[in-house]
């Protein structure tokens, strides 16, 4: 029988009270906190922000990895610039730079397919399936363990996913302890339709990033489309706009400080509930090395890609998410540091130890966390070898498609449930369509060189951390390298859509015969890509099973001392509260939690990355705001800081009033809050959003959009 040490119905996790405005709460436990969402301003009712069928919730979808919403009733999706880069990216080509001069679609015609594999999903089931997850694997432990939990999962799944046009998962909630099953109306034919320019949507660059104050429209709309019979459907000029459940109303009131402010999207991962030791390790070796190693990447690619128009625009989305985890590591280590994260949660730790001693059964709980420990210490031993083997395979294009392709391969050898997770019929799809655009976001030299970067580095790891298979592929010297990538690169036609879509078909006797040399490498790779992903496997299936204890034991813990406990993010729906709020980071400093349109004519040098478009400093200067302006300031606001709780995945996030009307749109954190993901410090967290007033006034008066804001049904001026 599965140990329940601690039994707590999930509804006491949330007994207590949260740090103030702290939490990324499911939808299902805000009842539970309504006392603390009216304290905070909220004027609707905490049960209807708990359906997920009702507005505002089932207006809030996921974006390309990230968030947005639906402000139309004709599919129309507000997200960032950011997140829809990749949609710019794909439509733009050398004679039509839509990254610098943004796009405009005149009408529904007009609106540009997005590249693929981009999608726009629609939660609409998010029920508990614990039991169902867990009945498997009563005296199981590693990959049994795995394996038990993975069948049940793809069981739930293929069940949901009979229903064509849905894609589902299951998500894992307070590592292991509770599982959901997610189901999301799949969304495939997504159109670009107004993109500010890029001086405008990311204003400010790098060197703004994460930095207050800000000046950034990082705002694009897209518009989701529909086979004429309602369903999901892939591109044709025949789709017809989806129509949405609910659709969000853009507000026209003005909004100030203290004002109430409510967030919901879809936060990827935080890590606030991990262990003492995680802590450590985290903040002493892996923010300072991926630092170090995202650093020689860019620099790598822009080196290579400088003097070659074409490569620069196909690596532009992977540069701007190399340099954008680039600074989120270094704000991070920098956050945790000034916290003091590492004395703080081991004296945490040691307290709730010091709790467990009192409790029955402390003893076999003890044993768990000291066994998931000992799991933990074996994945430090491997961490270098493990961090530059996944970026090999991850920041490549045509060799990650290479090993895709001889992986779907062998799986398709499998009964469709025995494959793995990514690689099954349902996810062919997507596959194809990360296959289709390769050349898009591929330069053969700069592939080469961003790979001998990579593995030299990997050649210069302890013998102990080699893998014979990677030896074998891209040899142990300098010199070696160098021959094998050039004859690698030179034997092979991946770089070509219809050979990389034919291989995908072939099954793993052709591709045994295959002379392509990419190809042929990656056959030789993957016996180590499957060795050590079944390595893998085996810790998480051992984590999976023995973190729940120690999760329990932190719950009863917190609650014991009055202290409630969300669940660390995982993409799934989320909803956070707080006020646009002002900050003191530091002795001297104060920042003011509205931003204007002057800021943007001070910052402005002409330069990248502060070179406002005529345009927009035209229409500064004239000073028309009309309903847009900000009384108290008599000017045109921009950017606005609450205290919200948010991370990576937020991105695109709505933000609400107290009556559920839209007032902005997230896009960023301050640099002194990048830690939030592992530790919420209320004196530093913030969260940065796109004022909609400045979107009403770009749309009305400086790029103008009549026609949308009419969809928005919002007032022309």
């Amino acid at each position: 029988m599965r140990r329940r040490l601690f039994v707590l119905p999930l509804s006491l996790a949330l007994a207590g009270v949260a740090h103030a405005d702290e939490g990324m709460w499911m939808p299902s436990q805000l009842p539970d906190i309504a006392r603390q969402l009216k304290a905070a301003g909220f004027k609707g009712q905490a049960r209807d922000l708990a359906e997920l069928a009702k507005p505002p919730m089932n207006a809030v979808v996921k974006v390309g990895g990230a968030s947005g919403a639906f402000v139309s009733k004709d599919g129309l999706v507000l997200t960032n610039h950011h997140v829809a880069f990749g949609v710019i990216q794909y439509n733009s080509k050398p004679g039509r730079d839509l990254i610098q001069d943004g796009y405009i679609a005149a009408d529904r015609a007009g609106e540009l397919p997005a590249n693929p594999d981009y999608r726009v999903l629609v939660t609409t089931g998010f029920d508990r399936i614990t039991d169902r997850i867990l009945a498997g694997t009563a005296g199981k432990q590693g990959r049994e363990y795995y394996d038990a939990v993975d069948v049940a999962t793809k069981a739930a799944v293929a069940e949901c996913e009979r229903d064509a046009g849905y894609r589902c998962s299951v998500a894992n909630m307070y590592y292991g302890t509770d599982f959901y099953l997610v189901r999301q109306l799949e969304l495939r034919d997504v159109r670009l339709v107004y993109a500010p320019p890029n001086d405008i949507g990311n204003y400010g660059g790098e060197v703004d990033n994460f930095v207050w104050p800000r000046h950034a429209g990082d705002f694009t709309l897209l518009r989701a489309y529909v086979g004429k019979d309602g369903k999901p459907a892939d591109y044709s000029p025949d789709n017809v706009p989806y129509v949405p459940p609910a659709h969000l109303q853009v507000s026209t009131r003005n909004v100030k400080e203290g004002d109430y402010a409510m967030l919901a999207g879809y936060p990827g991962v935080t890590f606030r509930h991990r262990m003492a030791s995680e802590f450590a390790n985290q903040i002493d070796w892996q923010l300072p090395s991926r630092v170090a190693v995202f650093q020689r990447m860019i620099d790598v690619i822009e080196g290579t890609a400088a003097k070659d128009e074409a490569a620069r625009v196909s690596y532009a989305n992977q540069v701007r998410g190399l340099k954008n985890t680039l600074k989120r590591a270094q704000g991070e280590l920098d956050g945790l540091r000034r916290s003091d994260a590492v004395r703080v949660r081991r004296d945490d730790e040691t307290a709730m130890f010091a709790w467990l001693e009192k409790q029955p059964d402390a003893a076999t709980t003890k044993t768990d966390i000291a066994a998931a420990q000992t799991v933990l210490d074996a994945g430090v031993a491997m961490r270098e070898r493990d961090q530059l083997l996944g970026l090999i395979q991850s920041q490549t294009q045509l060799l990650r498609a290479a090993l895709t392709v001889q992986r779907l391969a062998r799986e398709r050898g499998k009964p469709d449930a025995q494959r793995e997770s990514g690689y099954q019929q349902r996810d062919e799809v997507l596959i194809t369509g990360q296959l289709k655009q390769v050349q898009r976001r591929f330069a053969p030299d700069v592939e080469k060189a961003l790979l001998t970067e990579l593995v030299t580095q990997y050649q210069a790891l302890p013998a102990a951390q080699h893998v014979a298979e990677f030896d074998a592929v891209f040899g142990t010297t300098p010199a070696q390298l160098k021959q094998k990538l050039d004859a690698m690169y030179a034997g092979t036609k991946l770089g070509d859509e219809a050979q990389r879509l034919s291989a995908m078909q072939a099954d793993g006797a052709a591709l045994a015969s295959s002379s392509d040399t990419m190809l042929k490498a990656a056959a030789t790779l993957l016996p180590a890509v499957l060795r050590l992903d079944e390595e893998s496997k085996a810790s998480a299936g051992e984590l999976l099973r023995l973190r729940p204890a120690y999760m329990r034991a932190l719950i009863a813990y917190r609650h014991s001392q009055g202290r409630a406990v969300y669940p660390d993010a995982n993409s799934t729906l989320r909803v956070s509260y707080g006020r646009i709020s002002a900050m003191d980071p530091r002795d001297g400093v104060h920042y003011t939690p509205l931003t204007t349109v002057q800021g943007i004519v001070e910052k402005h040098t002409g330069q990248e990355p502060f070179n406002a478009p005529k345009p927009l400093l035209d229409a500064i200067a004239k000073g028309d705001f009309g309903s847009t302006a900000e009384p108290s300031l008599k000017t045109q606001t921009v950017d606005f800081l609450t205290n919200l709780d948010t991370t990576g995945g937020n991105s695109g996030s709505p933000v609400l009033d107290a009556q559920g009307k839209l007032i902005g749109l997230n896009f960023d954190s301050n640099w002194e809050a990048v830690s939030a993901s592992w530790m919420f410090d209320p004196r530093y967290k913030r969260a940065i959003h796109v004022d909609m007033r400045y979107l009403r006034w770009l749309l009305a008066k400086v790029y103008p959009a009549p026609h949308l804001l009419k969809e928005m049904n919002l007032p022309a001026e």
